[in-house]
């Protein structure tokens, strides 16, 4: 007979209650904002908010609130155009201790936000944004492989006690010159352990001369190795910065693209996309006079590299340091970086991890200098972007600075921290660079496009016309053939779409284009299901059966071929999703989601809906459909 568990019923309400809940902060529109982050020397607190309403107010600029919003300060504007000016005015009179961007501000509420409820996320041609295609210098890649082969080999022959005249790069290769040619065999059999992949080939015109080249296999790694260590690094980085859905995919041989929802500004964006922030550890030569008259008079011994330190001399400016110009380790060799405080001073510190060969290598360091400085070098590579005539052109600066000078208290190897930072936010900021790692090679952005917030406004604007109108005038058709089953089936439908929002909304899943066609798709496969179940019940009348058995009959019979042909189609949509990207995946998912929900709501929930409405008529005559 038609029954219908009690269990089910709060099972169907507890689920309805948390769709609508999880679907309701889609109805918050975002603010166009302008978001200002602190660079070194900068700081958010309530003097830069003081300071920023003081200039928006002389400028007459309106603004719907300006406030601190975790460790940035965000202000929230009425329109794109105020955005723009109100941006323009803070980039100049905040100068480059700031950065400032364009970005869209959740307006959902805390309390909806406190229990994790959070809007979809929209895609680049939804919301806007920006996309970048980068070509990755792989020649750059190659170079910088074949440095680090030439430094191993000047340590194997260092520790193997071989005389040498020069290890030097050549077009053909890494050149080596021995002081005793006799050596040459013992030599490539030590080179041959610690760095099997060189292609050793001896000079038989100049005894003790031979070459070390990288082979075609080495060579075909390393640009593979330069791609996917760049695409890994920049999604790292993009995600530690608070960006939320972004795409970044390699394209060809050399390429690939970023885009970026939700970031309006391009010149920003290409500072995020080219910044780069790492260590390298050297030893200290000399952090007194000798470092003083080097910067005095620009001559610095041969085995030497001029830096400044943060500690200010007694004439008010960084202190000069000569450090070796042999770097000990390098940020390519960190695992982990963490953020903490020194258990001793209480000065805000970074614990570093090192990996196998670095470990190795600063534990030979610090066995042989107990007691001398050791130096860490803060390296900042920042994209800048200015004006010649008319023309945006693109330069980079590199900042190098010598963050802290400690002296070796012992032998330490893979763990050991780095103090002399400014304050525990930078602490956290360099901790969180250095774990998104370093760019392999350098990369040119060779194609830009901006998608503003306007055309993305229109395609969902047209997006949800589609999806409003499909919903319609299937209502209406059911409505005005299947009679009351119409209202259950309407009804069903209305569920299916609500709790699509809520799963895409909870698993952070990105809305595209595609993905307002998914869910179009969605509303004709959760039709089929409710076609076929009405049309059960109606065959079932037809055949003399009673009202309540009917409805029941056809519940029972239209399930297992509503399973049948929803699997097939969600297999679909499980290759789409694992196998596809982009487009393809938003399509892809948010088709399993429709599914899943659209049987459930089609089977079980229209089912309790009808027996509520029939099930306690014990001597029902007819059924409107």
């Amino acid at each position: 007979m038609l029954q219908y568990a009690t269990w089910k019923y709060a099972l169907a309400a507890i689920l309805i209650a948390l769709s609508a809940f999880y679907s309701l902060p889609n109805l918050y529109p975002q603010d166009p904002a302008v978001q200002v982050a602190a660079n070194r020397g900068g700081a958010i607190d309530d003097a830069l908010l003081l300071r920023v309403r003081s200039a928006l107010e002389a400028q007459s600029l309106p603004a719907k609130s300006v406030a601190i919003e975790g460790e940035r300060l965000v202000v929230r504007t009425t329109s794109p155009d105020e955005q723009t000016r109100v941006a323009d005015l803070l980039r100049e009179d905040l100068g480059s201790q700031y950065t400032v961007a364009l970005n869209l501000a959740s307006t959902v509420p805390g309390w909806l936000s406190a229990f994790g409820a959070k809007p979809m996320a929209m895609g680049l041609d939804l919301q806007g944004g920006v996309h970048f295609l980068l070509e990755v210098d792989q020649q750059a890649a190659i170079d910088k492989r074949a440095n680090a082969f030439a430094d191993e080999i000047s340590g194997v022959l260092r520790d193997g006690k071989f005389a040498y005249t020069s290890v030097s790069r050549t077009p053909d290769g890494i050149q080596v010159l021995l002081k005793d040619g006799a050596d040459m065999q013992a030599v490539f059999v030590a080179i041959g352990r610690e760095a099997p992949e060189l292609q050793l080939q001896a000079d038989p015109a100049q005894p003790g001369r031979f070459v070390a080249r990288l082979t075609p296999t080495l060579v075909k790694s390393i640009m593979d190795g330069a791609i996917e260590q760049n695409r890994t690094t920049l999604d790292n980085r993009i995600n530690s910065l608070g960006v939320g859905e972004q795409v970044i995919q390699r394209q060809g041989e050399s390429r690939i693209v970023v885009q970026l929802p939700g970031v309006q500004d391009t010149a920003e964006a290409r500072k995020l996309i080219g910044a780069t922030a790492t260590l390298e550890y050297r030893h200290v030569i000399d952090y007194g006079n000798q470092a003083v008259q080097a910067a005095a008079t620009g001559v610095v011994p041969p085995n030497a590299r001029l830096y400044y330190s943060r500690e200010l001399g007694p004439d008010g400016k960084p202190r000069p340091i000569l450090l070796s110009r042999r770097v000990i380790v390098t940020g390519d060799q960190l695992v982990n970086a963490t953020s903490n405080r020194d258990p001793q001073s209480g000065q805000p510190a970074v614990q570093i991890e090192l990996n196998a060969a670095g470990g190795n290598r600063m534990r030979a360091h610090t066995l042989e200098n107990v007691g001398q400085l050791m130096a860490a070098v803060y390296i900042e590579t920042i994209p800048e972007i200015r004006m010649v005539d008319g023309k945006e052109v693109v330069t980079t600066r590199v900042s190098e600075e010598v963050i802290s000078a400690a002296r070796l208290q012992g032998v330490f190897g893979k763990n050991f921290q780095t103090t002399g930072l400014d304050s525990q936010q930078e602490a956290t900021d360099l901790a969180r660079l250095l774990r998104a790692g370093s760019l392999a090679a350098p990369m040119v952005i060779i194609e830009e496009r901006i998608i503003g917030p306007s055309l993305g406004a229109e395609n969902i604007a047209a997006g949800t016309t589609a999806v409003f109108w499909s919903f319609m005038l299937v209502l209406i058709f059911f409505l005005i053939y299947y009679k009351m089953f119409g209202i259950v089936t309407n009804l069903a439908l209305l569920l299916n779409l609500l709790m699509v929002v809520a799963l895409m909304s909870v698993i952070g899943a990105t809305l595209t284009l595609p993905g307002l066609a998914g869910i179009a798709l969605t509303v004709g496969m959760s039709v089929d299901a409710n076609v076929l179940i009405n049309e059960r019940i109606r065959e079932e009348l037809r055949n003399g059966n009673t009202p309540l058995a009917s409805i029941a009959n056809g519940y029972d019979k239209a399930s297992g071929t509503i399973t049948d042909a929803n699997t097939t189609a969600l297999l679909a949509g499980v290759a789409m999703a694992v196998f596809g990207s982009g487009p393809i995946r938003g399509f892809g998912i948010t088709l399993i989601l429709g599914i899943i929900t659209s049987m459930y709501t089609a089977v079980s929930v229209s089912r309790g809906i009808a027996t509520l409405i029939y099930g306690k008529r014990k001597k029902l005559a007819k059924v409107s459909i």
